[in-house]
């Protein structure tokens, strides 16, 4: 019984540490279907670029920061300014649940990365955005991407 009960253990903690990956070209479509092409100047190349520096199409990706916030899903959205983590204080500029951010329907977290694009700096608020894919050709992450 107890051998039992600790490989249901483990199997849990296992499967609440799994990944929640999206394919490089199902991003592009829901990115396409949600007006990303050209939003604010940047392809849908950019945005795949963003996504994978990010967080390597990982919807579920939390991260922590030095600073004691929180970086949440695909594009890595950060607890202290944009979203609200009920751990810290937080700006809140997205208007929007941190978990929400999770959500493999990606809908929140494209509204809130519309709205960060939209401000000061474009995708240039992603350091990782800045360090690996500014200035750099970008069309290659659509290839093979047949969209619709």
């Amino acid at each position: 019984m107890t051998k039992v009960l600790l490989i249901y253990l483990v199997s849990s903690f296992l499967a609440l540490n799994q990944a929640t990956l999206i394919s490089r070209c199902d991003l592009a479509q829901v990115l396409q279907q949600e007006d990303l092409d050209g939003f604010e100047g940047y392809s849908l190349s950019h945005w795949l670029c963003l996504a994978f520096v990010e967080s390597k199409f990982n919807i579920s990706k939390i991260n922590e920061n030095a600073d004691g916030s929180f970086d949440y899903g695909l594009f890595q959205i950060n607890s202290h300014y944009w979203c609200n983590d009920h751990k810290s204080h937080s700006e809140n500029l997205c208007h929007v649940d941190c978990q929400d951010l999770l959500n493999p329907n990606l809908l929140a977290g494209i509204h809130c990365a519309k709205r960060i694009v939209s401000g000061v700096g474009g995708m240039n608020n992603w350091a990782k955005w800045r360090l690996h894919c500014s200035g750099r050709p970008l069309s290659y992450w659509m290839t093979g991407c047949h969209l619709g």
